[in-house]
């Protein structure tokens, strides 16, 4: 049978493939369009597969909420190229991850790719995400998502761009005090809300510093205590919510606009896109030519 350019068209828009793909699929198939169809899903599951080492450390953070916003969800999913995360399907997969985290209830990233994408379809986040893999041709995964509700307080959200995300937990306050306690989240990146959540074995490792940082100077032990002292009392101030400037109002601390606003931050959650993750070095032209090269 001859593979018309009709052929590989209409197989490349119920697929999304590349056109030579399509070809080949048609070829090995006789031109038996839903065969071909078939054979790609399989291939492309194997795809995926193959893809699974590459590194995704781009991607986008996306946030929802209940409509009376006592519930809300934050996800990031990852994609290779900051190309990809840009890309209208990539963008569309993203959004309906976070609504599935969302309504699913569930509590670990396996048990939310076994979920359906969409509510009533078969179609699991996974299977739709290999999928997108074939289509756009780069491996992705959905990292990691968080889960908030409060009855007695109210959430606020702040997203710098698709890479950084904030959820915060208030009590008190307005809308406007969340959204700027967001803000200064995403911006200064605190460790915790007060020093009573610095963890003891963090504390006691800059303390270990300090101290011997200190006895360098060949002062006496009460001095170097009180230099010790010091220099805690700064980190905890740099590294704590409370203690840190407010980023639109460097002269007063956030513990000082919380308490004038009569707010009380419960907790937050913050997620940059690909934190924490050791990016490989590639070079792309190397990569296209090899494609090329078959």
């Amino acid at each position: 049978m001859t593979i018309t350019a009709s052929l590989v068209k209409e197989l490349r828009e119920r697929t999304g493939s590349g056109m030579m793909e399509c070809k080949k699929a048609l070829v090995a198939t006789g031109g038996d369009i839903e065969a071909a169809i078939e054979m790609m899903r399989k291939s492309g599951q194997a795809k995926a597969a193959k893809k699974a080492s590459r590194t995704a450390a781009e991607g986008v953070i996306v946030i929802r909420f209940s409509e009376d916003g006592k519930r809300g969800t934050m996800v990031e999913v990852n994609c290779e190229t900051d190309f990809v995360a840009k890309d209208d399907n990539f963008t569309s997969f993203a959004n309906a991850v976070a609504e599935c985290a969302l309504n699913s209830g569930v509590g670990s990233v396996e048990e939310l790719l076994s979920q359906p994408l969409h509510e009533g379809e078969e179609t699991t986040v996974n299977t739709a995400r290999e999928a997108l893999i074939s289509k756009i041709g780069e491996n992705m995964n959905v990292r990691r998502f968080a889960r908030f509700s409060t009855s007695v307080g109210h959430l606020a959200s702040y997203r710098h761009g698709v890479r950084i995300g904030v959820v915060v937990e208030l009590e008190g306050g307005d809308e406007e005090t969340g959204k700027d306690i967001a803000m200064h989240i995403a911006a200064s990146n605190p460790l915790c809300v007060s020093a009573e959540g610095v963890p003891a074995e963090t504390l006691e490792k800059e303390r270990e510093i300090f101290q011997a940082q200190a006895l360098e100077t060949g002062k006496p032990q009460n001095v170097v205590e009180k230099i010790v002292a010091g220099r805690v009392n700064k980190y905890l101030s740099e590294v704590t919510l409370l203690g840190q400037p407010f980023v639109k109002d460097p002269d007063v601390s956030v513990e000082k606009l919380l308490a004038g606003k009569g707010a009380k931050v419960v907790g937050f959650t913050r997620f940059e896109v690909g934190e924490g993750i050791e990016k490989k070095q590639e070079n792309f032209a190397d990569e296209v030519m090899a494609q090329v090269r078959g």
